[in-house]
């Protein structure tokens, strides 16, 4: 069971996160210090670098959790017994309505990205091409069946697609 320190049991990661989301919507990351932070969760800073070991960790945490839903999503569609055509049409709205859904956490990253460290950037672009690399192999899929042209090679459409959401 993870601590926590306020009365409705919330887990002090959440309770972070939450803050820092917050902070970063109303104020821009760069401009959120980890002492408001700490302050708006009610927690330490020992317990903010406990659980995450610094503000980049917080502001990689915001995107990764969006990523991590879409990535679980993506591979429910990408093994679903459907026909290809139906599991990459709801593979491609899913990445929309996801995004919406969590606009607050995709702006705030898309916003902020440049203030990563370079070892965070990186890991980020990581996580993403698993994510278009899955994608793409849908694409695949269907241009090998036969469904979809394969007139343009499945990188350019995953490009394309991505590039417009």
């Amino acid at each position: 069971m993870p601590r926590t320190t306020d009365g409705d049991g919330t887990p002090v990661p959440r309770r972070l996160l939450a803050a820092a989301t917050r902070l970063f919507a109303e104020r821009g990351y760069d401009r959120t210090s980890v002492q408001e932070i700490v302050e708006a969760a009610g927690v330490t800073k020992g317990a903010l670098y406990h659980y995450f070991g610094s503000k980049d960790d917080l502001l990689h945490e915001v995107y990764a959790r969006v990523l991590r839903v879409q990535q679980e999503r993506l591979d429910a569609f990408a093994d679903a017994d459907e026909p290809i055509e139906k599991r990459l049409r709801a593979a491609a709205a899913d990445v929309v309505v996801t995004t919406i859904e969590n606009l607050d956490d995709a702006m705030i990253f898309f916003r902020s990205m440049h203030h990563l460290s370079p070892e965070k950037n990186k890991q980020v672009r990581a996580e993403r091409r698993r994510y278009h690399e899955r994608f793409r192999a849908l694409v695949e899929e269907g241009q090998e069946a036969g469904v979809f042209s394969t007139a343009t090679p499945a990188d350019l459409v995953v490009d394309y697609h991505f590039g417009s959401v």
